[in-house]
């Protein structure tokens, strides 16, 4: 009975050390990763809204990101920019993806 104990709780610190270590050797965290690309979408929806683009124009150009945290990032910049009386920046370069997707660019503002 004794060494059994000893068995056990040498398998569970084994275990607990190997799981522990998971991000060193580059294991893939499914959860991480989806939090992260909920992040980078949201950000890329705020951005959109900062840039003065439409909620469609942002799908359009960022196929790969995800429309629901994209839509919640847009539409949080889009109440920040309402309530803070922020002014949209227009973006001064044509992006080579919009072309692709088919949407005119942005002019460049010219003074």
């Amino acid at each position: 009975m004794h060494n059994r104990f000893w068995y056990v709780l040498g398998v569970a610190l084994a275990a607990s050390l190997t799981l522990s270590s998971c991000d060193r050797l580059g294991l893939a965290d499914p959860a991480k990763e989806a939090a992260s690309r909920d992040a980078e979408s949201s950000a890329t929806g705020s951005a959109c809204r900062y840039a003065g683009r439409a909620i469609e124009d942002c799908f359009a150009l960022n196929p790969d990101a995800r429309r629901a945290a994209v839509f919640s990032g847009w539409k949080e910049m889009d109440g920040y920019m309402r309530d803070n009386k922020i002014e949209v920046v227009k973006p001064e370069l044509a992006l080579p993806a919009a072309q692709k997707a088919g949407i005119a660019p942005t002019e460049a503002i010219v003074e």
